[in-house]
């Protein structure tokens, strides 16, 4: 492992937490927040999500940036070499491959994701998809991604440019590093983001009723449906994982992209502080911006019961498709406008997030194997590249999904897991209250020592046998799946099995190396 140059640091802290609070904002927070509210009862969601925000993710986000931190004095930026610092064990590093493994994963196909919104950005500016219905978006939509054909799109070559576009963004930021490319990323993107954001809200909350004949499609019933709990759906156990879900993709916690950038962190900077500041920047984010936006206009435009039902066909259908319906409506003046400002904020809480993807895996290489960033960088953009030709490719045959649930869903709680028992348990409670609270700007609350040590890990054990159970076994054994994608499921997951061996590899590789180093 290389000693011989000097690590970068962060320029400023307020750069710093604008740059984990973009890793933290993402497209989850305007896409699947505001559905899983819609298909989980609405306020009744809201009550279990802030009970896990405050036992689940906050925790969780302190433990991470505790992990980075620490790791960031050993000269280590990714969870292999973090882990085998908190426990002296030769499994240790292997376990932090999990984290190598989820981050690249997603980084593949949330890279695809992210170009159709700058795509959907430059549509709304000229207005492509003015007055369509339902089924004429949904075609849109659908001839874009290369699925099907319609008078707009006769191939999937605009969506691979614009692949090829964000791509190109992406690893420029992570060539550049991390004050220069990162953190100045941040310092422009998450401010735009939430002044596009608050201009769509008070945008939104001013519409009222836009058509008069049906008074209770309003955007008022919307935030009812939001901010107005049924009791009685509490003991419904699904809302609550649901909820508990949710708080992984809202924060980014489980893939180990805090850790990195923690890890660049003086060691004896502030991570109490700056942990909850990114948690409540993000929370303000979601629940202040992101409910106040798709679901409270959807209700408007569409009535309750659809709205419901429009949830239930998943975050790209509110997003990509109710959305512009809404925009591209008489009755939303200036409709070209917003949409722009819609699909362009969620393109800086995409790209904000998936740079950070790419950085654990890049700290990787330049610390473990002593690569400069321009090679690193290199490296991790030829291998996302040549994978996310499959899942450009294959997308209709439900290639995406499957690495989005191993890596995006199942993935993130154990990892979470795994980290929470290594440095509460293993490398000890006290050892571990010691550093998160070391050169902070407070003291963590004595209550969240024992959240961290025995709540937390409960929790995660609950959802991941949950999950277990209810999705992986029958993910895994294939009991819902189309017959015509099975081919392209075992393509999907022969893909994730080679990169997660290389990464074992090169973890091995790489503490072998330090090995001889060390004799020699």
């Amino acid at each position: 492992m290389s000693q011989l140059t000097e690590r970068e640091q962060w320029g400023t802290k307020i750069g710093l937490i604008l740059a984990v609070a973009g890793n933290a904002v993402g497209l989850g927070n305007f896409l699947r927040f505001p559905v899983q509210a819609a298909q989980n009862g609405g306020g009744a969601f809201m009550i279990p999500y802030f009970i896990f925000f405050l036992i689940l993710g906050i925790p969780l986000m302190w433990i991470e940036w505790g992990i980075g931190r620490h790791g960031g004095k050993y000269r280590h930026g990714s969870a292999p070499g973090m882990f085998d610092v908190i426990w002296k064990n030769k499994l240790a590093k292997y376990f932090g491959a999990l984290g190598l493994f989820i981050s690249m994963v997603i980084l593949i196909y949330y890279t695809y994701i992210e170009s159709w919104t700058l795509g959907f950005s430059i549509f709304s500016i000229f207005g492509l998809y003015s007055n369509e219905t339902s089924a004429t978006m949904h075609s849109f939509l659908k001839s874009y991604q290369g699925i099907g054909e319609s008078t707009h799109f006769s191939s999937i070559w605009p969506a691979y440019i614009l692949m090829l576009v964000t791509f190109a963004i992406n690893f420029w930021i992570l060539f550049k590093g991390i004050s220069k490319g990162i953190e100045k990323l941040a310092r422009i993107a998450m401010p735009l983001l939430f002044l596009f954001a608050i201009i769509l809200a008070i945008r939104i909350i001013t519409i009222g009723t836009p058509n008069p004949a049906l008074p209770e499609n309003s955007v008022a019933n919307g935030f009812g449906f939001i901010w107005n709990p049924n009791f009685s759906m509490l003991g419904d156990p699904k809302i609550w994982l649901a909820a508990a879900g949710q708080i992984f993709f809202t924060l980014s916690v489980g893939m180990g992209t805090i850790h990195a950038y923690a890890s660049y962190l003086k060691p004896h900077d502030d991570i109490a502080l700056s942990g909850l500041t990114t948690a409540s920047t993000n929370a303000f984010a979601e629940v202040i911006l992101g409910a106040s936006i798709a679901i409270p206009v959807a209700v408007a435009f569409f009535g309750l019961s659809a709205t419901e039902k429009i949830a239930q066909g998943g975050a790209f259908n509110l997003g990509f498709v109710s959305m512009p319906i809404i925009f591209g409506s008489n009755a939303f003046p200036m409709g070209e406008v917003f949409g722009f400002m819609w699909f362009l904020l969620l393109f800086f809480a995409g790209i904000t997030s998936s740079v950070a993807m790419g950085q654990p895996v890049v700290a990787f290489l330049e610390d473990e194997f002593g690569m400069d960033r321009k090679k690193a960088v290199a490296t991790l953009a030829f291998v996302v590249l040549a994978a996310v030709q499959f899942v450009v490719f294959f997308l209709q045959y439900g290639f995406l999904d499957e690495m989005d649930y191993w890596a995006g869903t199942f993935g993130l709680v154990v990892f979470a897991l795994i980290e929470t028992i290594l440095f509460m348990w293993v490398f000890g409670a006290d050892k571990a209250w010691k550093e998160m609270n070391d050169g902070g700007d407070f003291q963590i609350p004595k209550v969240f020592y024992y959240i961290m040590k025995f709540v937390t890990p409960l929790i995660l054990m609950v959802l991941l046998a949950w999950w277990f159970i209810e999705s992986a076994i029958p993910t895994l054994l294939l009991r819902n799946a189309d017959p015509n994608n099975i081919p392209y499921i075992w393509g999907a997951r022969a893909l994730m099995v080679t990169i997660a061996a290389g990464l074992i590899y090169l973890v091995k590789k790489a503490w072998e190396n330090n090995r001889s180093e060390e004799l020699s």
